[in-house]
């Protein structure tokens, strides 16, 4: 009888990195920290503590990362957030950033 070897390839594909883009959200001395909050948990899907601790980092240190999504999504939810606050006359600014 004849020795059989098992030979296991394992052939690496690659997938292409989809890029991420981050919302960062910049402070302003216009818009009220309520707003913020409440663009933070209707907008960006975030916990009223997330919203809050999120909403205290873009007060003090000018702006925060709010979300990374797909191209496509973050800047749907910045268009959103921004159309949101003209609506009720805050110059709030969403920028969107290639991670």
């Amino acid at each position: 009888m004849g020795c059989q070897t098992a030979t296991n390839v394992v052939t690496k594909i690659k997938i292409p990195k989809i890029p991420k883009y981050q919302v960062v959200m910049i402070n302003d001395d216009v818009t009220t920290m309520e707003f913020v909050v409440r663009i933070l948990i209707e907008i960006f899907e975030k916990s009223v503590d997330e919203a809050n601790n999120l909403m205290m980092k873009i007060h003090l240190t000018g702006d925060a990362v709010v979300g990374v999504y797909s191209k496509e999504i973050a800047e749907t939810k910045s268009t959103q957030a921004m159309e949101r606050a003209r609506e009720e006359q805050f110059p709030l600014m969403c920028e969107v950033r290639e991670q």
